[in-house]
């Protein structure tokens, strides 16, 4: 025990003894938690956020048995409370949220679709097996002759509807996904249909008889009677009584055949994703498996899928190096002209040269898609006497036209492009030239346009990159058409590969093929960054030169 002397003596010495006090201790948190400040909390709330969403995306992936989506969700949740709880990665709380939105929207989209490049993906192959045989079983549906007719109530729960009917005294309820189940505590009605099941909304019987809409989903709901399917499902004609509809095909799936009990052919399962019969025939229903390269040599080997790419794939490479050139070369030449100190009027003009560029480009070619119109349009009325020109009917005229609009649009971007590059010339360069003798031909070849070159030798490849995948003006000035004969997916004469995709991928509308269409679209990838990387080498070259 310290005496009272040896006490001051320490304070004295500078050394203060411990304080162990309530109130000392209160005031330690109290300045603890001031220097935290509103940042923190802020911080805790945001996090919570993203913990919420992020758990949230992780057991929906559970759910669904996607364990690859399950994985990278959970890394990444991880990764960022780990990131934002610590000291020492300040760094990475700044990378961190655009390395994340670079993975989901970059990385697994690029993943993806080569993922999907290497399955029969499409119509008639978009679903597992079961639900192959499911979509199978429906499709061959019937009524039970000696089906009971049952009372039923529609129900809804969480925006899905179902059915819950009276069997035997029970009241059972289910819906699409989910089979009937016995309901407890369910009360019936006069009618003897139900009218309250616990963990469902009954839906009025005036509403169901007098909503179009509605009467139009009971109509084609079906709900399964257990989870076997080749036990049926109940459907209702009019949404007051139901009965029990059973297949006429039967699923076996130890031996991976379905039966067609009228007929008796039997349909097994192949490796390709589909029920196919002895004698070749197959059911609609199909699911996607892997494919391995298949996709790929369809391309190069389907005589007409070959014959209608290759078509599309010529003019791509025409269309993108015309959109490039010609625009670049007219753009540079007003450039020059209009660069001359002795024009007058020159911001006005310049305004009215870029006038184009400051229009939607998808409303432009709607409006040029009318002026090339045969019949009515202003092109045929105004500079050819009312001729009636298939502008748009005409594969090579439906060419032309586009690569016209196209043209039209792009040549402004180039004339600024080059007005800029020409006014950031070195002046001392063009008067040592004109002093040595050079005259202005001499230096627009050796001193203008490599200077000129090397500064737009990007944008030109950029812009290449750009035409090559210019869906908007394919599609809205005469959606690819004229269609070329014969070809699959309605491909036609001015559609480029990347409204060819569009057209495979069956958005719209039609049969897709999502496989044919990633595997296109990675090799348009590469053609474009071979093009963009050998284009970039030279442009170093050019560098270097001047």
């Amino acid at each position: 025990m310290s005496s009272p002397s040896s006490t001051a003596t320490a304070v004295a010495g500078g050394t203060l003894p411990p304080t162990d006090s309530p109130k000392s201790t209160k005031e330690s948190h109290a300045r603890n938690w001031r220097g935290l400040g509103w940042g923190f909390v802020v911080k805790l709330v945001l996090m919570a956020l993203v913990n919420a969403f992020g758990i949230m995306a992780i057991l929906s992936a559970f759910q669904a048995e996607a364990w690859i989506i399950f994985g990278v969700a959970l890394a990444l949740l991880l990764a960022a409370d780990v990131i934002y709880f610590t000291k020492k990665a300040l760094p990475l709380k700044y990378l961190f949220p655009g390395l994340t939105f670079l993975l989901i929207f970059q990385v697994f989209i690029f993943l993806y679709t080569g993922y999907i490049a290497f399955t029969n993906y499409g119509t008639g192959h978009n679903g597992t097996q079961e639900q192959a045989v499911n979509a199978a079983l429906i499709q061959g549906e019937r009524r039970i002759d000696d089906s009971p007719t049952y009372p039923l109530a529609v129900v809804e729960r969480a925006g899905e509807y179902g059915f819950a009917i009276v069997d035997d005294d029970d009241v059972r309820a289910g819906s699409a996904t989910e089979p009937l189940s016995t309901v407890d505590g369910a009360d019936v009605g006069a009618t003897g249909a139900p009218v309250e099941v616990p963990g469902w909304t009954v839906v009025p019987r005036q509403q169901v008889l007098t909503d179009p809409t509605l009467q139009q989903t009971i109509q084609n709901l079906r709900v399964p009677v257990s989870d076997d399917p080749n036990d049926g499902s109940i459907r209702t004609r009019e949404g007051t009584t139901g009965a029990v509809y059973e297949s006429t095909l039967v699923w076996d799936a130890d031996a991976q055949t379905i039966t067609d009990t009228t007929s008796g052919t039997v349909y097994t399962a192949s490796d390709r994703g589909s029920f196919v019969a002895e004698d070749g025939t197959a059911l609609p229903a199909g699911w996607y498996v892997n494919v391995g390269f298949d996709n790929f040599l369809n391309l190069f080997t389907d005589p007409k899928l070959q014959s209608a790419i290759g078509a599309v794939t010529v003019w791509t490479f025409v269309f993108a190096f015309l959109s490039v050139a010609v625009p670049f070369l007219l753009g540079l030449i007003v450039a020059i002209i209009y660069n001359d100190s002795r024009i007058k009027n020159q911001k006005l003009l310049r305004t009215i040269f870029i006038l184009p560029y400051a229009f939607p480009a998808f409303m432009s070619a709607l409006l040029f898609r009318g002026m090339f119109n045969a019949e009515f349009g202003v092109i045929n009325d105004l500079f050819f006497f009312g001729a009636q020109i298939n502008w748009l009917g005409d594969p090579w005229l439906a060419k032309l036209a586009v690569l016209w609009v196209n043209i039209w649009l792009t040549y402004p971007y180039f004339f600024l492009v080059c007005t800029g590059a020409l006014q950031a010339l070195p002046k001392d360069a063009l008067e040592a030239a004109s002093i040595d003798g050079a005259g202005r031909a001499r230096q627009m070849r050796s001193i203008i346009l490599p200077l000129v070159l090397v500064s737009t030798a990007p944008l030109l490849i950029a812009s290449f990159a750009f035409s090559f995948n210019n869906f908007t003006i394919i599609y809205m000035f005469n959606d690819g058409g004229p269609a070329i004969p014969g070809a699959p997916y309605g491909l036609g004469y001015t559609d480029i590969l990347i409204s060819a995709i569009y057209r495979i991928s069956g958005v719209a509308g039609g049969a897709a093929d999502f496989g044919i269409a990633s595997a296109l679209s990675i090799m348009v990838f590469l053609v474009v960054g071979a093009i963009s990387a050998i284009a970039f080498r030279q442009t170093r070259k050019l560098e270097e030169y001047s």
